[in-house]
């Protein structure tokens, strides 16, 4: 585990004590749509003639190419860009720590601003994981969770506020200013291919901010990640799951964990008010699902929990008409959760029956457990370091 950049990053990076925060003066104009942009630039002056221009050129400058101050931004006059200095940031999230598996996983605890110097500002984590043929970055949608999954580490965080649409745009930003991965990358190629919205708290539980959020990243004049490279996953937040597909279009990814109901209210207590039958249902009705666009059931394996045959064999029988694959995850495990992770030769023979029954089954390769890098691990870590430094001296942080 380090707190340092490796090779290829703007700076080295230590951690930034909380003392050092300050709340912004200024509002930043990231996770606006053009609309709201056009909006602001009219509060300042902006004649409704140059409007539309002046917001096509911020928004190349903020999604194409990355710009981190208005001084970047070379074709706007410098009248105009010492006026939007006067009033607005392209400010993302501070990153406060860094840590970086030995698999190359890196993961970013990220410091959101309160608005209030006096109450203490928010941490949400964020995670990349380069393979071979994809870079994928898993996003965070609110600080802590009110599911209170029973595997789930961030389950054991409260739910403090969902995020705007700026602070989820801004983990995407984060990234590719850390992995120097902005429109004048040398050979052209991008780190960050995908996106899956896996990361602390439930994306349809704050589905306005993630849908503005998601429609930015996936805009091709700017930061330009395909819907079809973009996976939103939920605990089955029945409601929202048709809005999903109507307003944002992205892939569909399901945390089942159970195929009992009586199994499932106690690993995703949310089962409760949404049981499987009623989720699953949604699932066949979710708009532009298809062989070519399957849906992702995300399914951990927990040993002696979930991981029967039977279980499988059962799991095979709900799914039956929705056009489907199972991505099989190997449990990491966190310190004080009582479940341990199944053993590989039960995953592998799990595996098979469901790929034997005709669905892609795919085994998630354990990624960055050297550096707690399952949801909320380095927030829990960071906290209970904190608490001793303030008691002692007052003195960050699959797919498909």
């Amino acid at each position: 585990m380090t707190d340092t950049m490796t090779p290829g990053a703007n700076a080295p990076l230590e951690k930034v004590p909380l003392e050092t925060y300050v709340p912004p003066a200024k509002p930043s104009l990231i996770g606006l749509s053009r609309a709201e942009i056009a909006d602001r630039l009219g509060e300042i002056g902006v004649q409704p003639s140059q409007r539309k221009m002046r917001t096509q050129q911020l928004w190349n400058w903020m999604y194409f190419r990355g710009a981190k101050t208005f001084d970047e931004m070379t074709n706007v006059s410098k009248d105009m860009r010492a006026e939007l200095e006067k009033h607005f940031t392209v400010d993302r999230p501070e990153v406060v720590a860094e840590q970086i598996s030995n698999d190359g996983t890196r993961k970013w605890l990220l410091r959101l601003p309160s608005g209030d110097k006096l109450e203490r500002p928010h941490e949400v984590e964020c995670v990349y994981i380069p393979e071979t043929d994809r870079g994928t970055l898993c996003v965070s949608s609110q600080v802590g969770c009110t599911l209170n999954c029973a595997f789930c580490h961030t389950g054991t965080q409260r739910l403090v506020r969902n995020l705007t649409a700026g602070e989820i745009v801004g983990q995407v930003m984060v990234a590719r200013d850390r992995l120097n991965d902005w429109a004048d990358r040398e050979n052209g190629s991008r780190l960050v291919t995908n996106i899956v919205m896996m990361g602390m708290g439930e994306p349809l539980y704050n589905f306005d901010a993630v849908r503005d959020a998601l429609l930015i990243v996936a805009d091709n004049e700017g930061i330009g990640i395909s819907r079809r490279r973009i996976t939103l996953s939920t605990s089955g937040v029945v409601p929202n799951i048709k809005r999903t597909g109507e307003e944002i279009g992205v892939m569909l990814a399901i945390s089942l964990h159970a195929v009992r109901d009586e199994l499932r209210n106690e690993l995703v207590p949310l089962n409760r008010k949404y049981p499987i039958a009623e989720l699953l249902q949604a699932c066949r009705d979710y708009p532009g699902a298809s062989n070519a666009r399957r849906i992702t059931f995300e399914y951990v394996m927990l040993k002696g929990v979930n991981d029967s045959l039977d279980d499988a064999k059962l799991l095979v029988k709900l799914l039956k008409g929705i056009p489907a694959k199972i991505n099989l995850i190997p449990f990491n495990p966190w310190p004080g959760t009582v479940y341990q992770c199944s053993d590989w030769d039960q995953i592998e023979k799990f595996s098979e029956y469901i790929f034997n029954a005709g669905y892609s089954s795919p085994v998630r390769t354990p990624r960055g457990r050297d550096i707690l890098a399952a949801c909320g691990q380095l927030k829990s870590e960071t906290e209970k370091l904190s608490a001793r430094e303030r008691q002692a001296l007052r003195a960050m942080a699959m797919t498909d």
